[in-house]
């Protein structure tokens, strides 16, 4: 097994623990690679296909590397009626991703999520937790601009 996934060999080979595994390897890389996948697959003996169809099930599963800023955008009820669907558009715009994805600079991955609980400051997105209201337009390229010079 590669060395890089050792870790594993901290639980059993059990395929019953398959699930455990994984999540290991997100918490460890951030992600599940498809270099993650094979050491997965060589482990547990279980064909990789397997581990495939667990991870496409399971959304708490990430199979693209994270950027270095998580920004997730609102899309409750308050946030939609006031605009999140903009927001999401100029983040496309800017970063030319859709959620789900990272940009190529690996700098950004933008998520939807159901809501941020500030309702009452629609529309907002967060970045790395933190969290922006009453967004338009300048107000989102200026916050990427930050973060971008972080």
């Amino acid at each position: 097994m590669d060395q890089k996934f050792a870790f594993l060999e901290s639980i059993s080979k059990d395929p019953g623990n398959l699930i455990k595994g994984l999540q290991l390897v997100q918490a460890t890389e951030g992600f599940v690679s498809d270099d993650a996948i094979r050491a997965v697959a060589e482990y547990f003996s279980i064909p990789a296909v397997e581990i495939e169809g667990v991870l496409s099930f399971y959304a708490q599963f990430k199979r693209v590397k994270p950027g270095k800023h998580q920004i997730s955008v609102c899309d409750g009820t308050a946030c939609h009626i006031k605009g999140a669907v903009l927001v999401k558009e100029w983040l496309h715009q800017e970063l030319g991703i859709q959620s789900g994805e990272t940009d190529a600079k690996g700098l950004f991955s933008l998520q939807t999520v159901a809501c941020l609980g500030c309702c009452s400051l629609a529309p907002v997105m967060s970045v790395d937790g933190r969290v922006y209201a009453k967004l338009d337009r300048r107000s989102v390229v200026k916050i990427l601009k930050e973060y971008a010079e972080k």
